[in-house]
């Protein structure tokens, strides 16, 4: 099974069967499918995939403040100094832990505890699916050196091929070679491989992780290159971008487009230095001109818009007297909201919209 968009789509994930196959999260759909031609694919449910997050994320919270959200699906736990809140040492709290997830919400849970982040993630992936697996301090070198130079963060295909060249292909080679000599094959990741190489890490766990941007993107189902077939989807694009900035009390001081053409290369532009703001209108108004820019005659696979520079929504489309519309039109949006919280998202739509569909 695979979990993800139409044959112009990725991949979202995929079960444990399918990835014998070679299917991977984030590979395009058409190669998941050439590669496993008998797979059922699912349509994504992100409204459900975000709701069911959030049940778990709420559990996670009943266990220690101390929780840092990594992605939709997963996150780090600091449990010191729970045990006498929960009567339990770490590993029995996460054990009811993941069977309470399994009987109130319907999901399994793939867990890792260690004594610090790297090792916690290394140990959640050892065992996959419904796993449960512990690296202790005391069994930490001989754990760690046997795995392949891969399992850190950052060492990708260039970085091993680079390390192979001194004959590191695993963590036990890390661990004899000076830092000059990996410094020079990897710069400052140097000094982090062999921190990792040793099971070490003093990354705290962060519950609070600043968001850097707000954005939203579709694949299209087949290529598009004519400007007011683009100019309608970046509408419904910057009117999703706004609805997060207002519902994460957000504003953005920038506007990045993205583009990806037929043969996957990546296009960013950003439109910088522009006054806070959350109206789909001011996103789509510089979005716009970006986009008008690039408008050569390519055909795009893809297209995002994104709100980055990010400050309170305080700061937002407070108007000026080089700006004085922009109150009224903040006024406009939101009357506009409010009759879409009432009647649904369908109930008011700009013309410009009705192109995008």
């Amino acid at each position: 099974m695979i979990v993800g968009g139409g044959r112009r789509g990725v991949v979202a994930a995929a079960c444990y069967v399918a990835r014998t196959f070679g299917v991977r999260s984030a590979m395009p759909m058409f190669k998941a499918l050439q590669a496993c031609p008998d797979a059922v694919v699912v349509s994504l449910n992100i409204d459900k995939y975000r709701r069911v997050g959030r049940e778990v994320r709420a559990l996670m919270l009943e266990l220690t403040p101390l929780v840092e959200p990594v992605s939709i699906d997963e996150a780090f736990l600091d449990l010191s100094g729970t045990e006498r809140l929960h009567h339990a040492g770490p590993a029995m709290t996460l054990v009811r832990f993941a069977r309470r997830v399994e009987d109130e919400i319907g999901i399994t849970v793939s867990v890792g505890l260690s004594h610090n982040k790297f090792l916690a993630k290394l140990a959640s992936d050892l065992e996959k699916p419904r796993g449960f697996s512990i690296i202790g301090r005391a069994e930490t070198a001989a754990r760690l050196a046997d795995l392949p130079v891969a399992v850190v963060p950052g060492i990708g295909a260039a970085a091993q091929a680079r390390l192979s060249k001194l004959g590191i292909s695993h963590l036990r080679h890390v661990r004899g070679t000076p830092l000059a000599d990996l410094t020079r094959l990897l710069g400052r990741e140097a000094a982090e491989l062999i921190r990792f190489s040793n099971g070490e890490d003093a990354r705290p766990v962060r519950p609070e992780r600043a968001t850097k941007s707000v954005s939203a993107e579709t694949t299209f189902d087949a290529d598009l290159r004519g400007f007011e077939e683009l100019q309608a989807v970046l509408w419904r694009l910057c009117e999703r971008v706004s609805r997060r900035l207002k519902a994460a009390g957000l504003a953005g001081g920038s506007v990045v487009l993205k583009l990806k053409d037929a043969q996957f290369r990546l296009r960013t532009r950003t439109a910088s230095g522009l006054p806070p703001t959350q109206l789909a209108g001011r996103l789509y108004d510089a979005s716009l001109r970006l986009l008008k820019a690039e408008c050569d005659g390519t055909a795009f696979r893809l297209i995002g818009v994104g709100a980055a520079d990010l400050r309170d929504a305080a700061e937002a489309d407070r108007g000026d007297l080089a700006d004085p519309e922009v109150v009224r039109d903040a006024k406009r949006e939101a009357a506009v909201d409010r009759l879409r919280e009432k009647f649904g998202e369908a109930a008011v739509q700009r013309g410009l919209a009705f192109r995008a569909r």
